[in-house]
């Protein structure tokens, strides 16, 4: 829309509501103040809780008449791994393929597919097997590989969905895609439609967190763009808030050396006065954000020491995560902090963890990532389930796709051993409040390369996860300059199979 023309419609609001007996900003602030009366009672028993006295509170209210219907889960933690994990090598076992090790894939079964430019113009496709054993476990019999023996300790409790397939062939669009619904940035990710549509539990965390790691051998080239938590064309209070792997959590949430908290409280309250007349006088709704925002900054002063403490965390469940637990910024360090924003209330918790685009390391590096991130993972589910928090969490693990069946480079070189790209058939998994469990969905085809059975796109995902947290992904929608937006764009169906 024309800025010039949205000044003036926004003018006009301000003007109709300025004559009002109340200002369009104290209507804005109302939410705010809400749960003020939570507060209520004298100085000391505010100190005690670490909650400024009698101030509005930034809790996010969600739209009303959400959930649409009876929420399975409240909240979601998604483990997104950068880069794209091999599903041939982990979970999508073939062992038939060993018969065929070196032989061309048929050009009936990869049909020219597009491929990245890597491998657009390799002439062979030579089958790679999986270089690792496989085994069965749980009562569900599972075939997990070896490289991840935590991770087949809790397939009783996991979806796996083996048929998932996407249009994108390259990590920034194929990400941008499972998170935000389109392969361009510019659209809200989840997390910004759930604080927007389902608010914040918590006055003292925000809505939505994001947490990166990467392998410590940096294998992976791959960004981690802010657009990928972003809010979009949403109001930007509804944006992830970054927390940092080192130093102090969330920059500039720290009062400078000599400021105390009774000054910082003093300096806030005149300037959300003075953001209030500006609000008055051009009725921006990101200045109402932004009073919002310093006071949830305000809280988080106190709040996020207290959550990355995990010292106080017991030592058996640190052990149960793995060794790395304590090093801040490993992705055993962002499981257990997931864990811990979870119980605290935050509604999306999105961890990102890089070092899975196997071009040419495979034979070594896949060890390596398998080792990172298996224990963690499953502890997070173990840890969510003993202490009854699983039941209404849903834990996602996967990438944004597979990796090719074919060898990428020469397959008799196996110090060069890669796998490109494949968007065409790849497994995620599912853990959490209703979903089935010990249970499998979708089938690839006998090379790993397509989908065979019960194709599931990155839409119907996205309308699944809305569906288990009680929303109706046709009817979260958002207009933006004329139309109405949604994060299934205008696709998506739910997985009824997959639901409990």
């Amino acid at each position: 829309m024309d800025p010039r023309l949205e000044h003036r419609l926004t003018v006009n609001r301000r003007q109709f509501f300025g004559q009002t007996a109340v200002g369009l900003g104290p209507i804005a602030l109302a939410t705010l103040l809400a749960k003020t009366s939570a507060l209520a009672g004298d100085e000391k028993q505010d100190a005690k809780t670490a909650l400024p006295p009698r101030r509005a509170m930034p809790g996010l209210p969600g739209l009303p008449g959400l959930p649409h219907f009876p929420p399975k889960v409240k909240r979601v933690i998604y483990l997104l791994q950068n880069g794209a994990p091999p599903h041939l090598d982990m979970f999508d076992y073939k062992p038939s393929l060993e018969k065929l090790r070196g032989t061309e894939i048929p050009e009936s079964v990869h049909k020219n597919q597009r491929l990245s430019t890597m491998t657009a113009g390799q002439k062979s496709k030579a089958v790679l097997p999986a270089f690792t054993g496989f085994k069965q476990h749980g009562q569900c019999g599972a075939w997990v590989c070896d490289f991840l023996p935590h991770t087949a300790s809790i397939v009783d409790d996991v979806t796996f969905i083996k048929s998932m397939f996407t249009t994108q062939v390259n990590h920034a669009p194929a990400i941008t895609f499972f998170l935000t619904g389109a392969e361009q940035p510019g659209r809200p990710s989840i997390g910004a439609w759930l604080s927007y549509g389902l608010g914040c539990e918590t006055d003292n965390l925000p809505a939505f967190v994001v947490m990166t790691s990467r392998d410590k051998e940096a294998s992976c080239g791959q960004i981690f763009y802010d657009f990928y938590w972003a809010s979009g064309f949403l109001p930007t209070k509804f944006q992830g808030v970054k927390f940092r792997g080192s130093g102090e959590p969330v920059l500039y949430v720290s009062n400078p050396e000599g400021l105390s908290r009774e000054i910082r409280r003093g300096q806030l309250d005149d300037l959300a006065k003075l953001n209030e007349i500006k609000h008055q006088e051009f009725g921006d709704p990101e200045i109402v954000t932004r009073i919002a925002q310093y006071e949830m900054a305000y809280r988080m002063q106190a709040s996020v020491p207290e959550l990355t403490d995990i010292q106080s965390e017991p030592e058996h469940v640190l052990a149960m995560y793995g060794p790395d637990v304590t090093r801040q910024g490993s992705f055993a360090y962002n499981c257990l902090l997931a864990r811990r924003l979870a119980e605290r209330g935050v509604r999306y918790v999105q961890l990102f963890h890089a070092g899975w685009d196997h071009h040419k390391n495979l034979s070594t590096q896949f060890e390596i990532q398998c080792r990172d991130t298996d224990q963690p993972s499953a502890a997070l589910v173990k840890d969510l389930k003993q202490r009854g928090l699983l039941d209404d969490t849903l834990v996602i693990w996967g990438g944004e796709f597979g990796r090719t069946p074919f060898c990428q480079g020469d397959i008799n070189d196996r110090k060069q051993w890669g796998r490109d790209h494949h968007p065409y058939a790849f497994t995620i998994w599912l853990a959490g409040g209703g979903i089935k469990r010990g249970f499998s969905y979708g089938e690839s085809d006998e090379f790993a390369y397509n989908v065979a059975k019960d194709p599931v796109h990155v839409h119907n995902f996205q309308a699944t996860l809305l569906h288990l947290l009680g929303i109706d992904h046709k009817r979260l929608t958002y207009k933006f300059q004329g139309r109405d937006y949604r994060l299934t764009d205008v696709h998506g169906e739910v997985v009824e199979a997959v639901l409990a």
